[in-house]
């Protein structure tokens, strides 16, 4: 490389003396919010941060851990730990996984990947299998990215299709899923009427399936049996976790 000016050092700080020592805590969960009854960190007994906060009020900030100040599609995405790691890790705004996802697809350029181009010739006489969580959570799943991925792949000669589902009862409300499969299978029954089989294959609760993270569960070990193709899925969880929201398989 030739030489140039550019330094990955960091300038020095304007305030603060050279040689001191600085503590970077990362609180996973806490923040600021409106104070009534509902709020854990309002009700709760906070003596070390209260002091923080009252004894240097000059030096106390507020950032904002969600929505575009992280890179998420919009300020109603909530942040989560893995929105975090990657923003302080970063030092920078850039596009999280959601927000990529979202481009991709408006864009078409996720049908130019090599692993749609794999897929695609096995349309003509196969079944296409998307596997993934369903609900608008935001966190670790987007239904309307489902929905253009269902239309996307039709468009593109997909004539098969089979969903295995996973519902969310942990990112969106505990019963919701009946709303998000009835919204889903009102887009397969399009697909149906406009000549592709397109239909809900299987599912199960997140928790009891692929995403239990914390190994509570004999259940997580489940096994989808569509037509001729059998997926295993063992202790998928952080392979879920780390923003991959749909599996896609053909058969």
């Amino acid at each position: 490389m030739g030489s140039t000016d550019f330094s990955w050092k960091l300038a020095d700080h304007p305030k603060l003396p050279k040689g001191k020592t600085i503590a970077v805590i990362v609180l996973d969960g806490w923040g600021e919010a409106s104070p009534d009854d509902f709020n854990c960190i309002h009700r709760a007994e906070t003596p070390a941060m209260d002091s923080l906060k009252h004894g240097a009020p000059d030096k106390w900030r507020l950032l904002k851990a969600h929505g575009k100040a992280v890179g998420l599609p919009t300020d109603d995405d909530m942040g989560n730990s893995e929105v975090g790691h990657n923003a302080l890790g970063a030092g920078r705004i850039y596009a999280q996984g959601a927000k990529l996802v979202d481009l991709a697809l408006e864009s078409g350029k996720i049908y130019d990947g090599e692993g749609f181009k794999y897929i695609q010739p096995s349309f003509e006489n196969g079944t296409l299998h998307l596997i993934g969580l369903l609900s608008d959570g935001g966190v670790h799943s987007r239904l309307d990215q489902l929905q253009l991925l269902l239309k996307g792949a039709a468009e593109r000669g997909a004539k098969r299709i089979r969903v295995h589902i996973l519902t969310d009862g942990r990112d969106v409300l505990d019963g919701s899923s009946v709303g998000f499969v009835e919204t889903l299978e009102g887009d397969l029954a399009k697909l149906r009427e406009a000549g592709v089989d397109a239909r809900i294959a299987s599912g199960g609760g997140r928790m009891y399936v692929t995403m239990d993270r914390y190994e509570v569960s004999l259940s997580s070990r489940y096994a989808f049996d569509s037509s001729s193709l059998t997926v295993l899925l063992l202790n998928f969880c952080s392979w879920f976790y780390a923003r991959c929201n749909m599996a896609i398989l053909v058969s």
